[in-house]
């Protein structure tokens, strides 16, 4: 796939600026019986500083056209030569891939490139510098399981054999070949496994914007979507604004995600009730991750465990990028159905509470519509907390608060009220730090200034000084 790529900004070819490692050899290290070692211009793996954006790229490039793109020693060490030379120069890492995994003929010295090329991908992670992967049919074995799995973004050619084990090994392993609908680009995007499904033509552009040399389209919002904010109406008590929160026309976080970003480019997961984004604020490079009332894996607007992974995910990307996180709430709360229980749901909200804990980026809260107990709160754990004014967020929805204290549903509307969950509320409470207006540009403008005025470490003073107040003595 990998002849005269286009660069995804300009639309010319890729210039080559200089390419490595092109002596390199295996000796046949195991002497494997009528095993020719391919000369170097026939392995799978080829190096390359490229120009992409304008910007300086290393580019990592396996071919199944060339030896089956399967990874020898020759192969292991060109990348691994190629993401130190990226660190060195301070530069991103592409790579376009297509492969049959470990090179068998190879042996154990071929197995070992495995651990020496996710080394290598991990050193040039830790630096702060971006990776993404493009994979073309096959994408299988050792390769995918060892660097390329590591890159921050990764998209597929549509249709493409995507898996650890290719089907003829599943075939053997199983006794049956895989289903039609397993081991493809499709599937691997339904479970989170990659990120996105992209053309050929396509995929240049893509890698791209996912490094950082070049502009992502803006988010596309579904059809049959709010497409406006709703004027702001005084609510005549707590629970009739929570009701109000509620509405299906009432916009989530995923309108407002791409009503105040500029570009967007997804970092995929398995439950839709999250959705995440390395996009742009005006000039300013941000995580976003935006709650979607309308969508979710087990029941529409409430995450389950996977959604609380992929939020892991995006947070330590933008840790490690130093980048600032939007978090947009809009959820009654987590689903803690069976599946939810048996898939580790309360574990994987105590372990995003504490990616944020320990996020060394400012980190910002808007509450757009309902925030509902634990599940809104692993997202809300921030610098600062921001919310609409026909926002709400409660300890428990009350009809859930009612069940439980009083067996009586019908006594929900009081409970909304004891609960003090309107924005008022909770900024009197200390809870949260200021009430937003409805409008978009109002909300834009607000959040720029709070992403400019917050320092790391708000987010504990802040319950800190709640917890002071309520305590007596």
């Amino acid at each position: 796939m990998t002849t005269e790529p286009l660069d995804g900004v300009t639309g010319r070819p890729v210039r080559v600026v200089e390419s490595w490692d092109e002596g390199l050899r295996s000796t046949d290290p195991i002497g494997f019986p009528n095993y020719r070692a391919p000369e170097p211009g026939e392995e799978s793996v080829r190096t390359s500083l490229i120009e992409l954006g304008g910007r300086a790229v290393v580019w990592i490039d396996c071919d199944f056209h060339r030896c089956g793109g399967t990874m020898g020693v020759v192969a292991g060490e060109r990348v691994v030569r190629a993401f130190d030379r990226a660190l060195r120069l301070g530069a991103p890492v592409v790579q376009t891939v297509s492969t049959g995994g470990v090179r068998l003929q190879e042996g154990m010295a071929a197995l070992l490139q495995m651990p020496r090329t996710t080394a290598a991908a991990v050193r040039h992670a830790a630096a702060g510098l971006r990776s993404a992967a493009y994979l073309s049919s096959p994408t299988t074995g050792g390769v995918f399981a060892s660097f390329v799995s590591l890159t921050d973004l990764r998209a597929a050619e549509p249709s493409a054999t995507i898996g650890f084990g290719g089907p003829r090994v599943v075939a053997e392993v199983t006794g049956e070949y895989p289903p039609p609908t397993s081991h493809t680009a499709e599937s691997a995007l339904r479970h989170g496994l990659i990120d996105a499904v992209v053309s050929r033509a396509d995929s240049w552009a893509w890698l791209a914007a996912a490094v950082g040399a070049g502009q992502a389209p803006p988010l596309a919002l579904p059809p049959g979507r709010p497409d406006r904010v709703e004027p702001s109406h005084p609510a005549g008590s707590p629970h009739e604004l929570l009701r109000a929160a509620r509405r299906s026309s009432r916009p989530s976080g995923l309108e407002w995600a791409a009503w105040l970003t500029d570009s967007w480019t997804e970092l995929a997961g398995c439950d839709p009730a999250l959705r995440a984004g390395l996009a742009t604020v005006g000039e300013r490079p941000v995580l976003v991750l935006a709650m979607d009332r309308f969508a979710g894996a087990h029941r529409h607007g409430a995450p389950g465990p996977g959604a609380y992974r992929l939020a892991q995910r995006a947070l330590e990307l933008a840790g490690r990028l130093k980048l600032p996180v939007l978090s947009l709430v809009d959820t009654p709360g987590a689903f803690p159905g069976p599946a939810s229980e048996a898939g580790g749901l309360a574990g994987e909200i105590a372990r995003t509470l504490a990616r944020f804990e320990t996020l060394p980026t400012v980190s910002i809260t808007l509450v757009v519509g309902e925030g509902g107990s634990g599940g809104a709160m692993a997202l809300a754990h921030t610098d600062r907390l921001l919310m609409l004014e026909g926002a709400a967020f409660c300890v428990i929805g009350p009809e859930l608060g009612a069940a439980i204290l009083h067996r009586d549903a019908t006594r929900a509307p009081g409970l909304a009220t004891a609960f003090r969950i309107t924005p008022a509320d909770l900024v009197g409470l200390g809870v949260a730090d200021a009430v937003l207006p409805e409008s978009v540009t109002g909300v834009r403008t607000a959040v720029l200034h709070a992403l400019r005025r917050a320092r790391v470490g708000e987010r504990r003073t802040r319950p800190a000084l709640v917890t002071a107040e309520a305590l007596s003595g």
